[in-house]
């Protein structure tokens, strides 16, 4: 497993070029969509009511290409050689901003409502291309990096265009004009950097009736019930930020007394919290797909997205406030701390499921799926809308509107991880792992990436199947003992985890014998089984005998062997030495430094046990 840090994806031609790609367009669609925005608000002297109505149907013609059109740019994706569709896509920009230029000269808002929903359809057509782009380009221990660095680029992206359309705008059509003509020509000079990425799927026969592929699209993101729920995770993750902005212009006038600079820089609070909590999403999920971040970053939304609420409940007397000023207000700084935390929560939520939904989809059928779920994504923008106005309408404050998505986001948050309770169980062990222990990994990519495959480990503390099953990429169905299986609290992680609880011959034959033929259908499936052919935890940390388990089980199903070893985990928590399970007395290592170490496969016929034991203990070494 790859070790280096992210930012070293931008100084490979793998991945920097399409991540300057992807952000310059992120970048100009918002610098066009502001443009616009301060062209028909400042601009042409229209009245309040036109503003009003041109400013609510500016981003439905946005959006509307996104229903139409994603399953198309779906099967595109799919058909086609990716980075070819995305030289074409940026033309297409080329093309859209010069007529956006004209429509500024000519100040002719019909034109340039036509140009925002073809801007709609360029990045519908790009959106299926760029995530599923990724799984191509990157390693399977890069990718949560990479989608990092996505989300963190876009999120930089839009803020930066936002301000840099509204100041070229003020400066007159030229400059607006100049601003996205340039951006969307740099745009197409690095796409012809991004290095091939060949179809997946292509013999697709191409289905021209968008209302019948759309709902083939989401057939696809329903085929998986973990891709469905990660979408559906996703989607909600754009209804909840959709209140929250769509009520920030109001929000910040009304209730901080702002300008437009407050405005601004309250969006670049939230996009800085973005940023750094999809940074961070690599370091804390030590370069796999952790789904245990899921739950932490639904957590903070919910928390400081309730804090804004008892921030600031009722309307400010201050007025007119520049950024400066409201930072000098009294209780600014605790609203401060709101926004970027929401942001990087927000981080920590979305950069996970989206990882998750490449790793586990098909790869013939990713680009389908991420269209599927930019539809849906469009669906629950609107039903962000209609929320928001719906609850305004009623009467209620915008506080009282960020406090109700809150708690929304509370349930939504139970009811999905009651659904699907591998999220809840990743994050339990990620949080008992992480706080107990300081984990270093070696040799994690022995352990194959599709398919069937036996893991071997030493057996030391009550933690080892947390302590592994956090560190390996795909998710390993682990025999136990029955009565670890059986510990209160412990015991919800390892069922939810499909863990398979075993029985000595003498104490529960039946439980054993069903043991061996739950682990022999996991393999059969397809699926990653891991064992400790110690059959108990080490009592003086010394490895005992490996028993002939594992050689039944090759002999129904021969499949690869994965030696591994649990290095300095002997005295530290919760393993017999100086545990208060073993002994009256404390454990001397809390937050130990381990290891965890594989080796290369082995051939089920030379996988003995006396073979694979031989090979632990020399990987283990001198550390128990």
């Amino acid at each position: 497993m790859s070790e280096s840090s992210q930012f070293r994806l931008l100084r490979t031609r793998r991945f920097a070029p399409f991540f300057a790609t992807q952000s310059l367009g992120a970048f100009n669609d918002n610098a066009f969509r502001n443009a616009l925005v301060v062209l028909v608000g400042y601009h042409m002297g229209l009245d309040e009511k036109a503003v009003g109505f041109y400013s609510n149907i500016a981003p439905a013609l946005f959006i509307l290409p996104f229903f139409l059109f994603s399953a198309s740019a779906g099967q595109l994706a799919e058909k086609h050689e990716k980075s070819r569709i995305i030289r074409w896509v940026k033309l297409f920009e080329i093309a859209a901003m010069t007529l956006a230029a004209v429509g500024f000269f000519l100040k002719s808002i019909p034109l340039l409502l036509a140009v925002l929903f073809l801007m709609g359809l360029h990045s519908t057509v790009f959106g299926p291309i760029k995530y599923a782009i990724l799984p191509q380009a990157l390693k399977s221990d890069e990718l949560v990096g990479g989608n990092g660095l996505v989300e963190m680029g876009t999120s930089l992206a839009v803020l930066i265009g936002m301000i840099a359309g509204g100041v070229a705008m003020s400066e007159g059509p030229l400059w607006a004009s100049l601003l996205v003509i340039g951006i969307a020509l740099i745009g197409w000079l690095t796409s012809r950097s991004i290095p091939p990425a060949p179809a997946t799927a292509p013999n697709l026969v191409f289905n021209w009736n968008p209302f019948t592929e759309t709902w083939r699209a989401l057939g696809f993101v329903a085929k998986n019930r973990t891709v469905f729920n990660s979408v559906l995770g996703i989607s909600w993750f754009w209804f909840f930020g959709g209140v929250f902005t769509m009520q920030l212009p109001n929000y910040t006038k009304i209730f901080l007394g702002g300008t437009e600079s407050v405005q601004i820089l309250v969006l670049a609070l939230f996009s800085i919290g973005v940023g750094v909590g999809s940074m961070l999403c690599e370091r804390l999920s030590g370069h796999k797909v952790e789904i245990g971040l899921v739950p932490f970053g639904s957590i903070g939304l919910t928390l400081f997205g309730l804090d804004l609420y008892f921030a600031r409940p009722t309307a400010t007397s201050l007025h007119d406030l520049g950024a400066f000023a409201f930072l000098a207000a009294p209780g600014s700084w605790r609203i401060v701390a709101d926004f970027v935390l929401v942001g990087l929560f927000a981080g920590f939520y979305i950069v996970p499921l989206f990882a998750l939904v490449q790793s586990r989809a098909e790869r013939s059928e990713l680009s389908r799926v991420i269209a599927g779920n930019n539809i849906l994504n469009a669906l629950f923008i609107v039903a962000a809308a209609a929320f928001g106005l719906g609850l305004s309408a009623l009467g209620w404050t915008i506080p009282q509107i960020f406090l109700a998505v809150a708690v929304l986001n509370a349930i939504v948050a139970i009811y999905i991880y009651t659904l699907v309770p591998e999220f809840l169980m990743r994050f339990l062990s990620w949080i008992l792992v992480n706080t107990l222990y300081r984990i270093d990994t070696r040799g994690l990519d022995n352990i194959p990436d599709d398919g069937p495959a036996l893991l071997v480990c030493n057996h030391v503390s009550y933690m080892d199947a947390l302590i592994v099953g956090g560190v390996v990429r795909r998710p390993a169905r682990f025999v136990m003992y029955y009565k670890i299986f059986n510990i209160p609290l412990l015991s919800f992680i390892f069922r939810t985890a499909k863990a398979i609880p075993i029985a000595g011959a003498k104490e529960d034959p039946a439980l054993l014998e069903r043991a061996f033929d739950a682990i022999d259908r996991a393999l059969a499936d397809g699926e990653v089984v891991c064992i400790f052919p110690e059959g108990g935890l080490t009592r003086d940390g010394e490895i005992a005998p490996f028993r002939g388990g594992v050689e039944k089980i090759l002999a129904r199903r021969p499949v690869p062997v994965v030696p591994m070893a649990l290095r300095g985990l002997w005295g530290s928590v919760f393993s017999r030495r100086d545990s208060m399970l073993g002994r009256s007395r404390l454990p001397r290592r809390f937050r130990a430094r381990i290891e965890v170490v594989a080796g290369a496969p082995i051939a089920p016929a030379d996988a003995s046990a006396a073979t694979l034991e031989s090979v632990v203990r020399e990987m283990r070494g001198d550390r128990a």
